[in-house]
């Protein structure tokens, strides 16, 4: 692995806590204004100061994140489907590795749908993109999409997790689920977990704890930070889990949360 790459991932992954905490605002990407994201700027700026990267579209990359800031950016770069549309397998990738570039992100994102109708499409997109991305020294991170008809089990996550590795993913976000470890030692590289859908604050920071203690370098939330009633309290719970190894009482402790 050259300078570059391993440079960028260690902006990712703390080399000193071997953990990360990622903040995903990407889902306008084919849900459109997400409760919580209706307006993308006054949500994100007061979660940065709590956040090693930040996982975004360009267009909210470019119109609502300040240039400025040191917080590195994994770009989502696949998309074309919708919320409302026949299949959300049915992805493309719609970013050039050149305007990924301009950006100057650190990694860039894509998913990928195993055992879909586009399955062998969104495969050939990891591919594709990997082959780009390796020649720049940039990591990709390939998550694990899971459509209405897949089961987030440990038989179909190291299935999932495993093939994005072999197609050459630098790092893979996935699901938590029951026999997680065995999703972790069938991976070969680093495992981040999704959030997920919005949960109450207490069972989201059980999440993030059972993640990391059982082998994840790290969790990429979402919903269960910027839907809660204190967002900026929650992504500070949830960094106390991650690089403080704190236990899930003493993160949830610190929450302000309206009743």
């Amino acid at each position: 692995m050259d300078w570059g790459m391993k440079n960028r991932i260690s902006r990712i992954i703390s080399p000193e806590s071997g953990r990360t905490l990622m903040l995903a605002v990407d889902h306008g990407y084919f849900l459109g204004p997400t409760s919580g994201l209706e307006d993308p700027r006054k949500t994100i700026e007061p979660l940065l100061p709590h956040v090693d990267s930040l996982m975004l579209t360009r267009g909210v990359l470019r119109t609502s994140v300040d240039p400025a800031i040191s917080v590195p950016i994994v770009l989502r770069v696949s998309g074309a489907n919708s919320i409302v549309g026949e299949d959300l397998s049915n992805e493309a990738i719609i970013v050039s590795i050149e305007d990924a570039l301009r950006l100057n992100v650190t990694a860039v994102a894509l998913s990928i749908y195993i055992g879909s109708r586009y399955e062998h499409q969104t495969l050939k997109n990891l591919a594709s993109l990997v082959n780009e991305c390796e020649r720049y020294g940039i990591p990709v991170l390939a998550v694990t999409a899971v459509g209405k008809e897949m089961t987030r089990d440990a038989r179909y996550l190291s299935l999932s997790c495993r093939i994005a590795a072999e197609v050459g993913a630098r790092m893979v976000k996935t699901y938590y689920c029951e026999d997680f470890q065995k999703v972790v030692k069938s991976c070969p590289v680093p495992l981040v977990i999704a959030g997920g859908r919005k949960i109450p604050e207490k069972d989201a920071l059980e999440l993030a704890y059972r993640a990391v203690k059982e082998g994840a370098v790290g969790v990429d939330m979402g919903r269960n930070v910027f839907q809660s009633s204190d967002p900026a309290g929650m992504i500070r719970a949830v960094r106390k889990i991650v690089h403080e190894g704190s236990t899930v009482e003493e993160a949830y402790a610190t929450l302000n949360l309206k009743v």
